[in-house]
């Protein structure tokens, strides 16, 4: 990966985005692709970069990726200064104690902890019991309710502290992959179609949505607005090559291994072949998997806007989901923009999207 696209990927993952809390990370979004698209932000706060293409009757093709992550938060602030939250998609209340998180205030973020009684003082029974959510709590340091109020007030969105880091090879570990990913993937196709010398026969739309995590929201109200003929999602999915997840319920699914190409009633057949024999002829390793249902996904409701849509999925692996320390490799990133890019250039008529 290219200096400039790690800086970026690093700057989007940094940004807290919780759902209904994009837009620190959209104005990342923003300021990247606007060097390569006409850029427009919609009152959901899904941004749009799109480039014209050439040619009569074109196609419009919609990429998105969804730029929300799960987070917390400020459901109450007790008169001893903690914070008390509720979780803002799905967060797993095994992980949370311990961890350091940081509150996103109008005055600035401020640092804190989420707290839990000492070993040393817990029954055995409870040793083995998870906390719920809604008994655990933040400590930001502060001594009264009054002295917290200064720094932060209900409804402020928390995020866990974790960056990105780099570990063996291209592999790097963040909060938020689930689904910058996603986003930084849309951009940087946006950011090669722009290079080129020759323009599409399509006109692109690279949507960064918000939402997902709460209902597929922003999915549904960009595909309303794009009315795309022709739609590609960019997601994680889960890596069953870590040694507690089974293969017979997830596939065999690597990370570096290339992205991944889901099969299932979500997906346009003949968009499927396109993406498959694409990814054969330019020799980009791919994996495969079978989705037997909605796939839970912008893919599920960009698929059934308005008359339909020819829709595929392209995810990128992803170990340790929705939690602090999500693992990815980069060559996965960078493989599924190539097969994008390869795509958009084969996609002329879209009436041969058709089943027949």
């Amino acid at each position: 990966m290219r200096n400039e696209s790690f800086e970026f990927l690093s700057k989007l993952v940094a940004a807290p985005s919780p759902s209904g809390y994009e837009q620190p990370a959209q104005r990342v979004f923003r300021s990247y692709v606007e060097k390569s698209a006409i850029v427009t932000t919609d009152v959901m706060g899904n941004v749009y970069g799109m480039i014209e293409g050439t040619g009569k009757d074109r196609p419009r093709v919609m990429l998105v990726g969804h730029s929300d992550e799960i987070g917390l938060q400020i459901r109450y602030i007790d008169d001893n200064g903690f914070i008390y939250f509720g979780a803002i998609g799905g967060v797993d209340a095994h992980l949370t104690p311990g961890q350091r998180v940081i509150v996103h205030a109008g005055k600035g973020d401020v640092t804190g902890v989420i707290g839990r009684k000492p070993i040393h003082l817990m029954e055995p029974k409870d040793r083995d019991t998870v906390t719920k959510l809604d008994s655990q709590y933040i400590d930001i340091g502060a001594a009264t309710r009054q002295e917290a109020e200064k720094l932060v007030r209900v409804g402020d969105p928390i995020t866990f502290a974790a960056g990105i880091e780099r570990l063996q090879g291209d592999r790097v570990t963040s909060r938020g992959f689930d689904d910058k990913a996603g986003s930084f993937v849309v951009a940087e196709v946006l950011r090669q179609v722009a290079a080129a010398k020759k323009k599409l026969s399509v006109d692109l739309y690279g949507v960064s949505s918000v939402q997902e995590e709460v209902g597929l929201r922003g999915g549904t109200t960009s595909s309303y607005t794009v009315n795309p003929d022709i739609g590609i999602c960019v997601e994680v999915d889960f890596a069953t090559d870590q040694p507690d997840v089974e293969k017979k319920h997830n596939g065999d699914v690597k990370i570096g291994k290339g992205p991944i190409l889901p099969r299932g009633a979500n997906i346009n057949p003949v968009l499927f072949d396109l993406l498959a024999s694409t990814a054969e002829e330019q020799k980009i390793p791919v994996q495969f998997t079978g989705i037997p249902r909605a796939t839970g996904t912008d893919a599920n409701v960009m698929q059934i806007s308005r008359g339909g849509v020819a829709t595929a999925l392209v995810k990128i692996p992803l170990r340790y989901m929705h939690t602090p320390v999500e693992v990815l490799s980069l060559s996965d990133l960078d493989n599924a923009v190539k097969l994008i890019v390869a795509v958009l250039s084969k996609i002329k008529d879209k009436s041969l999207f058709i089943p027949r």
